[in-house]
């Protein structure tokens, strides 16, 4: 059942990437050449997302601040020395991957990252927030209490929007009692937030990736003593065992969730840079609109046209707009985005098209009874100018209010980026690591 699960999670994430491949895939060649280079980087991040998916290499990515012993953690997992490690400030100096393959069944990147407290700060501040936005599985580590500067780190890895392990590095320097402190406190804090709930078993796992060597005792044959140091071995299993776990569970699923993360973030890009692109033309195809509109309806003596002819030119303006910025736009979808903008509106649209019926009817009842009468006529007329007034503000309201919308890119839809995260995530066990996105998220079962 969780497999079947899993599987579809993936499927429905290929199927998402391949119909935004397909709608934006135009642009590449496209006859406007400024805009086919500015979201060349964007299109390429699709493209490569839809890669890694069909590798189903899952990417596991380590944090912390300086000597906190991440890339002594990864090389215990890997149960060799390959990252460097030492006693130096800062050892890793730049973002290093290396393949794991746990089980038959699982490979795994573990990517190391520079101390998130480094000299020149900044630029691997920004070096980690894109190796995190590339990760399926964050390991942040620690060595005990969380200072400030790491609760800081941690919020900040949060908002990438990925599952995160918090990893108690070093406890064979603790006595058991402070030991058991350090962990209830760090399943508290690393919740990132005072009402979530505290982490779960496998949120929080403690290790000692690099036991401090002891000193023995040798007695010799002769009768001699002697004190050597003695090096343990590494204390990871429960890690291993619980990334193991995790990624039997909802291996695929992380990865699908990644995928559709990056994707939407990458349609959003393409519709923000191309809207600006194309800022100008949009202003004037919503002014076109709304005189058109505001004479038409103005003109029409029949209320119930009024109204209808006022949909139309609502739906018409939508499709105008999401043609002129190169997005995917059906009529069922620009009903479905004006329907969207009607009730976001907090009822002032509605508000309006209700005055613009009232308007509209009172029109008409003159337009039948009025005659010759002069008097009629101008309250004909007055009815017809309010109503324009309203049909106009009401064309100009939502032509604005579609390039917003449209900025999220195709992520609508039965397929889209967002529609297919919310599906996942509400699908999500209590027992899961995914669960704890699904509470940040809002999503409901």
């Amino acid at each position: 059942m969780v497999s079947n699960l899993q599987e579809n999670h993936l499927n429905r994430a290929r199927a998402s990437l391949r119909q935004a491949l397909s709608w934006y895939g135009y642009l590449r060649k496209s006859a406007k050449p400024d805009l086919a280079s500015l979201v060349k980087p964007d299109l390429d991040t699709l493209t490569n997302t839809l890669t890694k998916l069909e590798s189903n290499v899952i990417r596991i990515a380590a944090f912390g601040l300086v000597s906190r012993g991440k890339s002594s953690v990864l090389n215990s997992l890997l149960g060799e020395k390959i990252l460097q490690t030492g006693p130096l400030h800062g050892v890793t100096q730049w973002p290093r991957s290396v393949r794991w393959r746990p089980s038959d069944k699982v490979l795994v990147e573990l990517i190391d990252t520079p101390g998130l407290d480094e000299i020149e700060g900044a630029t691997r501040a920004q070096m980690a927030q894109e190796v995190a936005y590339q990760a399926d599985l964050i390991l942040f580590v620690v060595s005990g209490d969380i200072t400030r500067t790491e609760y800081q780190a941690l919020l900040e890895l949060r908002q990438a929007q990925k599952p995160l392990i918090l990893v108690f590095n070093k406890i064979d320097l603790y006595p058991d009692t402070d030991r058991d402190t350090i962990y209830k406190n760090l399943q508290v804090l690393g919740a990132g937030h005072p009402q979530a709930p505290p982490l779960l078993p496998d949120e929080v796992v403690m290790v000692a990736a690099e036991p401090a060597p002891i000193e023995v005792r040798v007695e010799w044959a002769d009768g001699r003593v002697s004190y050597d140091w003695e090096s343990l071995p590494p204390q990871v299993e429960e890690l291993k065992q619980t990334i193991l776990n995790i990624l039997n569970r909802e291996g695929r699923s992380l990865l699908a969730l990644n995928a559709l993360i990056q994707a939407r973030e990458a349609e959003k890009a393409i519709a923000g840079k191309t809207i600006d692109l194309r800022q100008q033309e949009a202003e004037e195809i919503i002014w076109q609109f709304t005189k058109y509109k505001a004479l038409a309806i103005g003109l029409n003596p029949l209320a119930f046209l009024d109204i209808l002819g006022g949909l139309i030119a609502d739906l018409a303006l939508i499709r105008a707009l999401s043609r002129l910025y190169g997005l995917p736009m059906t009529s069922y979808e620009a009903s479905k985005v004006l329907r969207a903008i009607l009730f976001s509106a907090g009822g002032l649209l509605l508000g309006e098209l209700g005055s613009g019926l009232l308007f509209g009817l009172n029109k008409s009842s003159v337009a039948l009874t009025s005659g010759e009468n002069f008097l009629s006529t101008t309250t004909y007329i007055g009815s017809a100018i309010a109503q324009a007034g309203i049909a106009g503000y009401g064309a100009y309201t939502i032509g604005k209010a579609t390039q917003i919308y449209l900025e999220k890119g195709c992520t609508w839809g039965t397929l889209g980026a967002n529609t297919v995260i919310q599906e996942i995530l509400s699908q999500v066990d209590k027992n899961t690591i995914l669960y704890r996105l699904r509470q940040e998220l809002g999503v409901k079962g």
